[in-house]
């Protein structure tokens, strides 16, 4: 994780240069935290619970950085149930 997370930070600044040059990469970095994930639990009339992983949407200043160094969030993942207090696969 620590190796990824050094390359990330090593290769952004070049990336923004060619897109965002105003941009610093601690910049960037702070834009990228307003994005979390959250858990919605929605209790179901028959015991269960339904368990949707979201990610935020992010704010059109991140969605155009996105744009421009062609990346994109990760698909919003399937949801999952429960049953009887127990996770369902």
């Amino acid at each position: 994780m620590a190796f990824l997370a050094y390359t990330l930070h090593a290769c952004l600044p070049q990336s923004l240069k060619a897109v965002a040059g105003g941009l610093t990469a601690r910049a960037v970095w702070e834009k990228f935290c307003a994005v979390q994930m959250v858990d919605v639990h929605l209790p179901t009339t028959d015991g269960r619970t339904v368990i949707l992983t979201r990610h935020t949407q992010p704010e059109k200043e991140l969605q155009v950085l996105l744009e421009q160094l062609n990346l994109t969030l990760p698909p919003q993942p399937l949801p999952k149930i429960t049953a009887a207090g127990a996770l369902a696969v």
